[in-house]
């Protein structure tokens, strides 16, 4: 039985839930997100807090039950709260701005790079070398921030790159520190 699994999800004022079989559709100030989960848990709910049981114990069952109720809790966490992530742009003539919803960022090469606002995305730019990516959907602000990162990695002999927030870099010293020629 798992621990996570076992926990009932707290359905915050101003959020509406609808079970459909095994599908949950959650709505709230930040957006409506709709997720079909696993057809083998059973998820009940009685309008203050939603529980998911598992069938048998049977471990996939076991591995499933955590998994439910870990992806209802951010799904309600996040048309509450919603969720967000800031890179910061490093390096010279790294910068990024906005252009109605999409980023444009220059990065050293020879054309601006383009990165289109999924659906329930917004992109901000408080300064120009920092880049905030939010909304309601956790696994979508996570997968646009890691592409947008992915444009340029930081690198360890200069730095220079995108990078998450709170990333370290670990920096190598490179040939001046070769010794012993």
């Amino acid at each position: 039985m798992s621990r996570i699994g076992k926990k009932p999800v707290v359905i915050p004022s101003g959020v509406e839930v609808k079970l459909d079989g095994n599908t949950i559709t959650v709505k709230g100030p930040k957006g409506t997100l709709t997720r079909e989960l696993a057809p083998s848990m059973k998820i009940t709910s009685d309008g203050k807090q939603i529980t998911v049981e598992e069938p048998d114990q049977s471990r996939e069952s076991e591995s499933l039950h955590g998994l439910t109720r870990s992806l209802i809790q951010n799904m309600v966490e996040g048309v509450n709260k919603g969720y967000s992530k800031e890179l910061n742009l490093v390096g010279v003539g790294y910068r990024a701005k906005l252009t109605g919803k999409d980023l444009e960022m220059t990065l050293g090469f020879s054309h601006p790079v383009v990165v289109k606002a999924p659906e329930g995305i917004t992109f901000q730019c408080p300064k120009n070398d920092v880049i905030i990516v939010s909304g309601p959907d956790k696994q979508v602000v996570g997968q646009t921030a890691a592409e947008i990162r992915g444009w340029r990695k930081p690198e360890p002999y200069k730095g220079k790159g995108i990078r998450y927030k709170d990333e370290h870099v670990r920096r190598k010293l490179g040939k001046a520190a070769k010794s012993g020629e």
